[in-house]
């Protein structure tokens, strides 16, 4: 069999598929029109329990907040989450009463992308697409999206959630280790560049002409002087200072966020859009209720053959 005999034989699947598929949607809709009656009333049943699981108070909504990590790595975070995640081997902390009171549930954490390698989170990687070998759609090392999820009625303990998932995170042991070693190198290199900015601002004192200064007769002031202009510079590595500067302040403010070993970049915030919205179940209900009727109508409509073949 070549290319073109593997071609034609999809296709001919595929039109077979589309043919029984075509076959499977007018036998439900005769039996729809033959057993109306229970068709109407599974369907209804089904937009009343959407209708119902999709209460206000009822409504879910994700919950989520950027986690920047002081020294622990991405594996060392993520073995200690993992419980929350699974929801299996529970530590004895504040945080899993909120599980088994049904309050929060559905533990996940997500990669945060650095496009242009800058330092700067460009988005969250919420469908995992990105591969860590990815060089274009980079993973950061030192961010986490943390997500969870509440219903409308429990959305008043979201503080009280934080407060305690950040305690269970902070209290590890093995997180506070790398933190230690994490202080210790970035309060290094926090004098370091404090140093490295004195050296280069002793140079900002001297200044030189790039070209040598130009007479402008037309530039004349009320006393009859002549202007002389020219392109004053600072006299050495003033890209390299502006580079140093900008470095100092990244990383002075980064010492000032890593006041533990996991951190928030802001609070948990809801996103606006519920998981089981009305709209979306309304519609998955009233499907799975019509196929659900049609399959019983098929059995009502096939009892006999049903009946003999038990019989056997």
């Amino acid at each position: 069999m070549n290319f073109f005999d593997l071609c034609v034989a999809c296709w001919r699947a595929m039109g077979r598929g589309c043919a029984a598929c075509g076959r499977i949607l007018a036998r439900m809709v005769r039996l729809t029109y033959r057993y109306w009656w229970l068709v109407l009333t599974l369907v209804g049943l089904a937009i009343g329990a959407a209708l119902y699981y999709t209460r206000p108070e009822n409504l879910k909504y994700r919950i989520y907040a950027v986690a920047l990590l002081n020294g622990p790595s991405i594996q060392q975070f993520k073995q200690v989450y993992a419980s929350l995640e699974s929801g299996r081997l529970l530590p004895d902390a504040a945080i899993v009463d909120y599980m088994r009171e049904k309050k929060v549930n559905a533990f996940e954490s997500f990669r945060v992308i650095d496009c242009l390698r800058d330092e700067v989170p460009d988005y969250i990687d919420f469908k995992h697409r990105s591969a860590p070998t990815d060089t274009i759609k980079a993973q950061m090392h030192d961010r986490l999206c943390l997500q969870f999820r509440v219903t409308t009625e429990n959305m008043y303990c979201v503080k009280d959630v934080e407060a305690a998932l950040l305690d269970y995170l902070n209290s590890n042991e093995v997180l506070q280790q790398a933190y230690a070693t994490y202080m210790v190198n970035l309060r290094e290199e926090v004098a370091f560049n404090h140093r490295q900015a004195q050296k280069l601002d002793s140079l900002t004192s001297c200044y030189y002409y790039q070209s040598a200064p130009i007479a402008r007769p037309d530039l004349r002031t009320g006393n009859g002087y002549i202007s002389f202009t020219a392109d004053n510079k600072v006299s050495l590595f003033l890209n390299e200072i502006y580079k140093q500067h900008a470095h100092m302040q990244r990383v002075d403010q980064r010492l000032q966020l890593a006041t533990a070993p996991v951190t928030l970049e802001n609070h948990f915030a809801a996103n606006p859009i519920p998981v089981n919205g009305r709209r979306k179940y309304v519609v998955l209900f009233l499907i799975f209720g019509w196929c659900f009727a049609c399959l019983l109508a098929e059995a009502i409509d096939k009892r006999k053959q049903i009946s003999a073949w038990l019989k056997k």
